[in-house]
């Protein structure tokens, strides 16, 4: 056991603390893993912007390892925290990779993957979390799709961690589009809600993801969290820039192209359940600030207690 340490701290293999108390940075990013092209030299840009900012909690959506890859050794999996019922991690599994590029970089991670669906006829895909300097206390998985078919692409589930020294939750969120005949947004919306309803008068909740809700869109996915009592942290924060998250056409926009403006989206949020002092909002891996590395950018909001 280490000495205890508190929010915004860090803690390297080695023991070093490099940030101050009081700060805490958060940053989600749909990877999009092994389907990207040129996937090593953009695993190599990630880690790097990951160890120039020294996040705290780094959510990962569209987490994915090969089906049939060979299993990754146990050594390997050192910091993992073992998701109830998850599956053999493989050699290629891009949460697992991650980690151990960071480990060996002289970071502290720790981290949980929850696989969801196979995705693509070959991949194990799923969400994540990383911790820099925390282990992992507990998580929580739950379905917020009717569907729970593992073979069937609609099917989305979450994953939860908390963290040691700190009673806050934080959530990997993938959800579905308003306006699926089969798995609408706001049946999955409502699911995740009430499931965190109880938590929250607790503990703040950050939910962190694609929500596949674009911002200027109204009465649809966005309109609906926001009138559930959730903050954005984009409109909180005292610094901010565009805030784009999507810079064109993606998979699953490319038929609703009429509604958004193809140009830019913001699909992909940071919520939390109270009214946290958020200092900034920044959009990273998006070529201006760290290459690209998926079809996504990445959000990163900087919190002082």
């Amino acid at each position: 056991m280490g000495v205890p340490y508190r929010l915004g701290t860090k803690r390297t293999v080695s023991g070093n603390s490099p940030q101050g108390v009081g700060i805490m940075k958060i940053l989600t990013l749909n990877t999009h893993s092994l389907q990207e092209d040129n996937y090593q030299q953009k695993l190599d840009w990630f880690v790097e912007g990951i160890l120039k900012e020294q996040p705290d909690i780094i959510a990962m959506q569209e987490v994915n390892q090969t089906a049939n890859a060979e299993l990754m050794e146990m050594e390997l999996l050192e910091g993992q925290y073992p998701v109830p019922g998850c599956m053999k991690i493989r050699k290629d599994n891009h949460a697992a990779v991650v980690a151990n590029r960071l480990r060996q970089a002289g970071i502290a991670c720790y981290w949980a993957w929850l696989p969801i669906k196979l995705g693509y006829g070959k991949y194990d895909e799923g969400v994540a979390i990383l911790s820099l300097g925390r282990p992992i206390r507990c998580v929580d998985k739950f379905p917020i799709s009717k569907v729970n078919d593992y073979h069937n692409w609609r099917t989305r589930a979450v994953l939860g961690v908390q963290v040691e020294g700190f009673d806050d939750w934080f959530y990997s969120v993938h959800m579905g589009w308003w306006d699926d005949a089969e798995e609408p947004f706001l049946d999955q919306w409502k699911t995740l809600n009430v499931c965190l309803t109880t938590r929250s008068l607790y503990s703040a909740v950050w939910l962190m993801g694609d929500f596949n809700a674009p911002a200027l869109v109204r009465g649809q996915s966005y309109d609906t969290i926001a009138a559930s009592g959730w903050y954005d942290t984009y409109h909180t924060a005292r610094i901010k820039g565009p805030g784009f998250t999507v810079p064109g056409i993606i998979d699953g926009w490319r038929e609703r192209l009429g509604a958004v403006d193809a140009k830019g989206m913001r699909l992909d949020h940071i919520w939390c359940s109270k009214n946290r002092k958020v200092t900034s909002s920044e959009v990273l891996f998006n070529g201006t600030h760290y290459p690209i590395v998926s079809d996504h950018f990445g959000v990163m909001v900087t919190v002082k207690e």
